[in-house]
Protein backbone atom coordinates (compact mmCIF):
# COMPACT_ATOMS: atom_id res chain seq x y z
CA UNK A 1 0.00 0.00 0.00
CA UNK A 2 1.33 3.40 -0.94
CA UNK A 3 1.80 5.86 1.89
CA UNK A 4 1.88 9.62 2.40
CA UNK A 5 2.78 11.95 5.24
CA UNK A 6 -0.04 13.22 7.44
CA UNK A 7 1.70 15.02 10.30
CA UNK A 8 4.31 14.70 13.00
CA UNK A 9 4.83 12.69 15.16
CA UNK A 10 3.03 9.96 13.22
CA UNK A 11 4.68 7.54 10.80
CA UNK A 12 3.57 7.63 7.18
CA UNK A 13 -0.01 6.49 6.68
CA UNK A 14 -1.65 4.38 4.01
CA UNK A 15 -3.27 6.57 1.35
CA UNK A 16 -6.47 4.57 1.91
CA UNK A 17 -8.04 4.81 5.35
CA UNK A 18 -10.76 2.52 6.69
CA UNK A 19 -13.93 4.31 7.86
CA UNK A 20 -15.52 2.23 10.64
CA UNK A 21 -19.09 3.50 10.47
CA UNK A 22 -20.73 0.97 8.15
CA UNK A 23 -20.20 -2.47 9.66
CA UNK A 24 -23.05 -4.92 9.22
CA UNK A 25 -25.13 -5.85 12.24
CA UNK A 26 -25.82 -9.43 13.33
CA UNK A 27 -29.30 -9.23 11.77
CA UNK A 28 -27.75 -8.35 8.40
CA UNK A 29 -28.76 -4.68 8.53
CA UNK A 30 -26.64 -1.57 8.03
CA UNK A 31 -28.29 0.44 10.81
CA UNK A 32 -25.76 3.18 11.58
CA UNK A 33 -26.98 4.50 14.92
CA UNK A 34 -28.86 2.09 17.19
CA UNK A 35 -27.35 0.30 20.17
CA UNK A 36 -30.01 -2.40 20.00
CA UNK A 37 -28.29 -4.42 17.25
CA UNK A 38 -24.83 -5.83 17.78
CA UNK A 39 -22.05 -5.61 15.20
CA UNK A 40 -21.37 -8.83 13.29
CA UNK A 41 -17.91 -9.06 14.84
CA UNK A 42 -16.78 -12.07 12.81
CA UNK A 43 -17.55 -10.33 9.51
CA UNK A 44 -16.20 -6.95 10.67
CA UNK A 45 -13.06 -8.52 12.11
CA UNK A 46 -12.37 -10.28 8.81
CA UNK A 47 -12.69 -6.93 7.03
CA UNK A 48 -10.22 -5.25 9.37
CA UNK A 49 -7.72 -8.10 9.09
CA UNK A 50 -8.01 -8.09 5.31
CA UNK A 51 -7.39 -4.34 5.31
CA UNK A 52 -4.26 -4.73 7.45
CA UNK A 53 -3.01 -7.57 5.24
CA UNK A 54 -3.41 -5.27 2.21
CA UNK A 55 -1.41 -2.49 3.90
CA UNK A 56 -4.08 -0.21 5.40
CA UNK A 57 -2.92 1.19 8.74
CA UNK A 58 -5.36 4.08 9.40
CA UNK A 59 -8.73 3.25 10.99
CA UNK A 60 -11.27 6.02 11.59
CA UNK A 61 -14.16 5.90 14.05
CA UNK A 62 -16.09 8.29 16.32
CA UNK A 63 -17.85 8.36 19.68
CA UNK A 64 -21.31 8.02 18.09
CA UNK A 65 -20.61 5.59 15.24
CA UNK A 66 -22.91 2.56 15.37
CA UNK A 67 -24.48 3.83 18.54
CA UNK A 68 -21.09 3.92 20.27
CA UNK A 69 -20.25 0.31 19.47
CA UNK A 70 -17.68 1.05 16.75
CA UNK A 71 -15.11 2.32 19.25
CA UNK A 72 -15.78 -0.62 21.57
CA UNK A 73 -15.39 -3.16 18.77
CA UNK A 74 -12.13 -1.62 17.57
CA UNK A 75 -10.84 -1.69 21.14
CA UNK A 76 -11.56 -5.42 21.33
CA UNK A 77 -10.16 -6.23 17.90
CA UNK A 78 -6.99 -4.12 18.01
CA UNK A 79 -5.46 -5.41 21.21
CA UNK A 80 -2.01 -6.71 21.96
CA UNK A 81 0.39 -6.79 19.03
CA UNK A 82 -2.29 -5.69 16.56
CA UNK A 83 -2.49 -2.28 18.22
CA UNK A 84 1.13 -1.50 17.36
CA UNK A 85 0.45 -1.94 13.64
CA UNK A 86 -2.44 0.52 13.32
CA UNK A 87 -3.21 4.19 13.78
CA UNK A 88 -6.53 4.81 15.51
CA UNK A 89 -8.48 7.98 14.77
CA UNK A 90 -11.58 8.94 16.70
CA UNK A 91 -13.60 12.09 17.29
CA UNK A 92 -14.78 14.20 20.21
CA UNK A 93 -18.58 14.69 19.90
CA UNK A 94 -18.61 18.49 20.10
CA UNK A 95 -22.41 18.73 20.06
CA UNK A 96 -22.60 16.70 23.32
CA UNK A 97 -20.29 19.04 25.24
CA UNK A 98 -22.24 20.94 27.89
CA UNK A 99 -19.53 22.14 30.27
CA UNK A 100 -15.75 22.30 30.55
CA UNK A 101 -15.41 18.99 32.40
CA UNK A 102 -17.05 17.13 29.50
CA UNK A 103 -13.93 17.39 27.34
CA UNK A 104 -11.84 15.27 29.68
CA UNK A 105 -14.78 12.98 30.46
CA UNK A 106 -15.31 12.03 26.83
CA UNK A 107 -11.59 11.59 26.14
CA UNK A 108 -11.25 9.27 29.15
CA UNK A 109 -14.27 7.24 28.04
CA UNK A 110 -12.96 6.94 24.50
CA UNK A 111 -9.54 5.76 25.68
CA UNK A 112 -11.34 3.11 27.74
CA UNK A 113 -13.58 2.06 24.84
CA UNK A 114 -10.63 1.77 22.49
CA UNK A 115 -8.65 -0.20 25.07
CA UNK A 116 -5.61 2.02 24.61
CA UNK A 117 -3.51 4.54 26.51
CA UNK A 118 -3.23 6.89 23.53
CA UNK A 119 -5.32 7.99 20.56
CA UNK A 120 -3.18 8.51 17.48
CA UNK A 121 -5.47 11.02 15.77
CA UNK A 122 -8.09 12.90 17.78
CA UNK A 123 -10.55 15.12 15.92
CA UNK A 124 -13.15 17.60 17.06
CA UNK A 125 -16.13 16.13 15.27
CA UNK A 126 -18.29 17.81 12.62
CA UNK A 127 -17.47 21.45 13.33
CA UNK A 128 -19.66 24.29 12.13
CA UNK A 129 -19.80 27.94 13.15
CA UNK A 130 -22.17 27.80 16.17
CA UNK A 131 -20.64 24.59 17.51
CA UNK A 132 -17.13 26.01 17.24
CA UNK A 133 -18.12 29.12 19.19
CA UNK A 134 -19.69 27.01 21.92
CA UNK A 135 -16.69 24.73 22.49
CA UNK A 136 -14.22 27.63 22.31
CA UNK A 137 -16.19 29.45 25.00
CA UNK A 138 -16.03 26.28 27.13
CA UNK A 139 -12.23 26.06 26.82
CA UNK A 140 -11.57 23.48 24.14
CA UNK A 141 -8.29 25.06 23.01
CA UNK A 142 -6.73 24.63 26.44
CA UNK A 143 -8.07 21.08 26.68
CA UNK A 144 -6.62 20.08 23.29
CA UNK A 145 -3.20 21.48 24.18
CA UNK A 146 -3.14 19.59 27.48
CA UNK A 147 -4.31 16.37 25.80
CA UNK A 148 -1.43 16.58 23.36
CA UNK A 149 1.14 17.42 26.04
CA UNK A 150 -0.06 14.54 28.24
CA UNK A 151 0.56 11.97 25.50
CA UNK A 152 -3.07 10.80 25.56
CA UNK A 153 -3.39 12.22 22.04
CA UNK A 154 -0.63 12.17 19.44
CA UNK A 155 -2.11 14.37 16.69
CA UNK A 156 -5.05 16.78 16.84
CA UNK A 157 -7.43 17.73 14.05
CA UNK A 158 -11.05 18.52 13.25
CA UNK A 159 -13.68 17.41 10.79
CA UNK A 160 -15.63 20.17 9.09
CA UNK A 161 -19.17 20.72 7.79
CA UNK A 162 -19.87 24.38 7.07
CA UNK A 163 -19.02 27.22 4.68
CA UNK A 164 -15.45 28.15 3.79
CA UNK A 165 -15.84 31.49 5.58
CA UNK A 166 -16.15 29.46 8.81
CA UNK A 167 -13.30 27.08 7.92
CA UNK A 168 -10.46 29.59 7.79
CA UNK A 169 -11.04 31.14 11.25
CA UNK A 170 -11.07 27.63 12.77
CA UNK A 171 -7.90 26.81 10.87
CA UNK A 172 -6.15 29.86 12.34
CA UNK A 173 -7.37 29.41 15.92
CA UNK A 174 -5.13 26.52 16.99
CA UNK A 175 -1.96 24.66 16.07
CA UNK A 176 -3.82 21.84 14.34
CA UNK A 177 -1.92 18.87 12.98
CA UNK A 178 -4.51 17.98 10.34
CA UNK A 179 -8.11 18.44 9.24
CA UNK A 180 -10.76 16.26 7.64
CA UNK A 181 -12.88 17.76 4.86
CA UNK A 182 -15.45 16.56 2.35
CA UNK A 183 -13.77 16.31 -1.03
CA UNK A 184 -14.76 14.75 -4.33
CA UNK A 185 -14.83 15.90 -7.94
CA UNK A 186 -18.29 17.45 -7.52
CA UNK A 187 -17.59 19.23 -4.23
CA UNK A 188 -14.62 21.35 -5.23
CA UNK A 189 -16.39 24.53 -4.08
CA UNK A 190 -18.60 22.98 -1.38
CA UNK A 191 -17.83 23.56 2.32
CA UNK A 192 -14.01 23.80 2.64
CA UNK A 193 -13.50 22.49 -0.92
CA UNK A 194 -10.28 22.84 -2.86
CA UNK A 195 -9.72 26.30 -1.39
CA UNK A 196 -9.68 24.76 2.07
CA UNK A 197 -7.42 21.94 0.93
CA UNK A 198 -4.82 24.36 -0.37
CA UNK A 199 -5.10 26.64 2.67
CA UNK A 200 -4.56 23.74 5.08
CA UNK A 201 -1.50 22.58 3.16
CA UNK A 202 -0.18 26.13 3.09
CA UNK A 203 -0.26 26.02 6.89
CA UNK A 204 1.64 22.71 6.91
CA UNK A 205 -1.35 20.59 7.92
CA UNK A 206 -2.26 17.12 6.77
CA UNK A 207 -5.61 16.66 5.05
CA UNK A 208 -7.92 13.66 5.28
CA UNK A 209 -10.50 13.51 2.48
CA UNK A 210 -13.93 12.14 3.41
CA UNK A 211 -16.90 11.44 1.14
CA UNK A 212 -14.74 10.75 -1.96
CA UNK A 213 -17.74 8.89 -3.43
CA UNK A 214 -20.34 11.24 -1.90
CA UNK A 215 -21.91 8.50 0.19
CA UNK A 216 -21.67 6.04 -2.71
CA UNK A 217 -23.60 8.25 -5.12
CA UNK A 218 -20.61 8.74 -7.42
CA UNK A 219 -20.27 4.97 -7.62
CA UNK A 220 -23.84 3.73 -8.05
CA UNK A 221 -26.25 6.67 -8.52
CA UNK A 222 -24.86 8.69 -11.41
CA UNK A 223 -27.50 10.12 -13.76
CA UNK A 224 -27.75 8.19 -17.02
CA UNK A 225 -25.88 10.79 -19.11
CA UNK A 226 -23.00 10.92 -16.62
CA UNK A 227 -22.80 7.13 -16.62
CA UNK A 228 -22.59 7.20 -20.42
CA UNK A 229 -19.62 9.58 -20.31
CA UNK A 230 -17.81 7.24 -17.90
CA UNK A 231 -18.67 4.12 -19.92
CA UNK A 232 -17.32 5.61 -23.14
CA UNK A 233 -14.13 6.98 -21.59
CA UNK A 234 -10.63 5.55 -21.87
CA UNK A 235 -9.10 3.90 -19.97
CA UNK A 236 -11.98 1.68 -18.88
CA UNK A 237 -12.73 2.27 -15.21
CA UNK A 238 -15.73 2.03 -12.95
CA UNK A 239 -17.36 5.29 -11.78
CA UNK A 240 -15.93 4.60 -8.31
CA UNK A 241 -12.40 4.25 -9.66
CA UNK A 242 -12.62 7.54 -11.56
CA UNK A 243 -13.79 9.30 -8.39
CA UNK A 244 -11.14 7.78 -6.12
CA UNK A 245 -8.32 8.46 -8.55
CA UNK A 246 -9.39 12.10 -8.83
CA UNK A 247 -8.90 12.59 -5.07
CA UNK A 248 -5.60 10.70 -4.94
CA UNK A 249 -4.35 12.71 -7.90
CA UNK A 250 -3.96 15.71 -5.57
CA UNK A 251 -0.63 15.66 -3.71
CA UNK A 252 -2.15 17.85 -0.98
CA UNK A 253 -4.40 14.97 0.13
CA UNK A 254 -2.75 12.83 2.81
CA UNK A 255 -5.27 10.00 2.71
CA UNK A 256 -8.75 9.18 1.54
CA UNK A 257 -11.35 7.56 3.81
CA UNK A 258 -13.65 4.83 2.58
CA UNK A 259 -16.38 3.10 4.59
CA UNK A 260 -15.97 -0.48 3.34
CA UNK A 261 -18.27 -3.31 4.46
CA UNK A 262 -17.31 -6.18 2.14
CA UNK A 263 -14.02 -7.92 1.42
CA UNK A 264 -14.33 -7.29 -2.31
CA UNK A 265 -14.66 -3.54 -1.61
CA UNK A 266 -11.47 -3.61 0.48
CA UNK A 267 -9.57 -5.51 -2.20
CA UNK A 268 -10.85 -3.33 -5.05
CA UNK A 269 -10.09 -0.07 -3.26
CA UNK A 270 -6.63 -1.32 -2.33
CA UNK A 271 -6.00 -2.27 -5.97
CA UNK A 272 -6.91 1.25 -7.08
CA UNK A 273 -4.82 2.80 -4.31
CA UNK A 274 -1.76 0.81 -5.30
CA UNK A 275 -2.03 2.19 -8.84
CA UNK A 276 -2.75 5.81 -7.87
CA UNK A 277 -0.02 8.45 -7.86
CA UNK A 278 -0.26 12.20 -7.22
CA UNK A 279 -0.43 14.42 -10.32
CA UNK A 280 -0.63 11.33 -12.54
CA UNK A 281 -3.94 11.88 -14.33
CA UNK A 282 -3.54 12.90 -17.95
CA UNK A 283 -5.24 15.85 -19.62
CA UNK A 284 -7.56 13.41 -21.38
CA UNK A 285 -8.53 11.81 -18.07
CA UNK A 286 -9.16 15.18 -16.45
CA UNK A 287 -11.42 16.09 -19.38
CA UNK A 288 -13.59 13.06 -18.62
CA UNK A 289 -14.12 14.34 -15.08
CA UNK A 290 -14.81 17.86 -16.37
CA UNK A 291 -17.51 16.53 -18.74
CA UNK A 292 -19.25 14.79 -15.88
CA UNK A 293 -18.97 17.91 -13.70
CA UNK A 294 -20.41 20.05 -16.49
CA UNK A 295 -23.43 17.78 -16.71
CA UNK A 296 -24.01 18.16 -12.99
CA UNK A 297 -23.45 21.91 -13.23
CA UNK A 298 -26.32 22.14 -15.70
CA UNK A 299 -28.61 20.76 -13.01
CA UNK A 300 -27.84 23.56 -10.56
CA UNK A 301 -30.87 25.76 -9.94
CA UNK A 302 -29.21 28.69 -8.13
CA UNK A 303 -25.63 29.65 -8.97
CA UNK A 304 -24.62 30.66 -5.46
CA UNK A 305 -20.87 30.64 -4.73
CA UNK A 306 -21.43 30.40 -0.94
CA UNK A 307 -19.25 33.48 -0.43
CA UNK A 308 -21.57 34.51 2.45
CA UNK A 309 -21.40 38.21 1.54
CA UNK A 310 -25.19 38.19 1.96
CA UNK A 311 -24.88 37.23 5.62
CA UNK A 312 -26.07 37.81 8.24
CA UNK A 313 -29.72 37.76 7.26
CA UNK A 314 -31.90 39.99 9.48
CA UNK A 315 -34.49 37.19 9.64
CA UNK A 316 -31.95 34.51 10.51
CA UNK A 317 -32.02 32.57 7.23
CA UNK A 318 -28.68 30.88 6.52
CA UNK A 319 -28.83 31.78 2.85
CA UNK A 320 -25.79 29.87 1.46
CA UNK A 321 -26.76 26.68 3.30
CA UNK A 322 -30.36 26.85 2.08
CA UNK A 323 -29.31 27.42 -1.54
CA UNK A 324 -26.69 24.68 -1.33
CA UNK A 325 -29.22 22.16 0.00
CA UNK A 326 -31.70 23.10 -2.71
CA UNK A 327 -29.08 22.66 -5.43
CA UNK A 328 -27.97 19.33 -3.99
CA UNK A 329 -31.52 18.02 -4.25
CA UNK A 330 -31.33 18.36 -8.04
CA UNK A 331 -27.83 16.99 -8.67
CA UNK A 332 -28.88 13.33 -8.50
CA UNK A 333 -32.05 11.62 -9.65
CA UNK A 334 -33.08 10.74 -6.09
CA UNK A 335 -33.40 13.87 -3.88
CA UNK A 336 -34.80 12.04 -0.84
CA UNK A 337 -31.73 12.36 1.40
CA UNK A 338 -31.49 16.13 0.79
CA UNK A 339 -35.20 16.56 1.40
CA UNK A 340 -34.84 14.77 4.74
CA UNK A 341 -31.83 16.92 5.57
CA UNK A 342 -33.69 20.16 4.82
CA UNK A 343 -36.64 19.17 6.97
CA UNK A 344 -34.26 18.37 9.82
CA UNK A 345 -32.83 21.91 9.85
CA UNK A 346 -33.86 24.35 12.61
CA UNK A 347 -37.07 26.12 11.51
CA UNK A 348 -35.61 29.57 12.20
CA UNK A 349 -32.96 29.28 9.45
CA UNK A 350 -35.17 27.94 6.64
CA UNK A 351 -36.29 29.66 3.45
CA UNK A 352 -39.82 30.43 4.64
CA UNK A 353 -38.39 32.81 7.25
CA UNK A 354 -37.37 35.23 4.48
CA UNK A 355 -39.40 38.46 4.70
CA UNK A 356 -38.10 39.88 1.38
CA UNK A 357 -36.53 42.86 3.11
CA UNK A 358 -34.02 43.16 0.26
CA UNK A 359 -30.99 43.80 2.47
CA UNK A 360 -29.07 40.90 0.90
CA UNK A 361 -29.63 41.91 -2.72
CA UNK A 362 -27.02 44.65 -2.96
CA UNK A 363 -24.43 42.46 -1.21
CA UNK A 364 -24.59 39.53 -3.64
CA UNK A 365 -21.69 39.73 -6.13
CA UNK A 366 -23.58 37.39 -8.49
CA UNK A 367 -26.73 39.52 -8.42
CA UNK A 368 -28.97 36.63 -7.42
CA UNK A 369 -32.58 37.62 -6.76
CA UNK A 370 -32.29 36.07 -3.31
CA UNK A 371 -35.78 36.87 -2.02
CA UNK A 372 -37.45 35.43 -5.12
CA UNK A 373 -35.27 32.32 -4.94
CA UNK A 374 -36.15 31.84 -1.27
CA UNK A 375 -39.81 31.75 -2.24
CA UNK A 376 -38.95 29.09 -4.85
CA UNK A 377 -36.99 27.03 -2.33
CA UNK A 378 -39.67 27.28 0.35
CA UNK A 379 -42.35 26.18 -2.13
CA UNK A 380 -40.30 23.17 -3.29
CA UNK A 381 -39.60 21.84 0.18
CA UNK A 382 -43.17 22.53 1.35
CA UNK A 383 -44.46 20.39 -1.52
CA UNK A 384 -42.04 17.57 -0.62
CA UNK A 385 -43.34 17.55 2.94
CA UNK A 386 -46.91 16.91 1.91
Amino acid sequence: MKKRFLCKPLPEISILGFGCMRFYREDGSLDLMTTEKRIDEKLAGNLLDTAIDRGINYFDTAYTYLGGMSEIFLGKHFHGSKRENVLLATKLPAWLIQDTDDFEKFLHEQLHRLNTDRIDCYLVHSLNGPMWKKVVDLGILSFLQKARESGKVRAIGFSFHDLYCVFEPILNAFQWDFCQIQLNYLDTDYQAGLKGLYKAKEKGMGVVAMEPLLGGKLATQLPHQAKQIIDQAEPKRTPAEWALRWVWNMPEVSLLLSGMNAVNQVEENCRIANDADPSAMTEQENQVIEKVKSLFHERIKIHCAACAYCMPCPSGVVIPLIFSTYNEAFRFDDPSSLIRYYHSLPPEIKADQCIACGECLSKCPHQIAISDKMTEVARYFKETDE
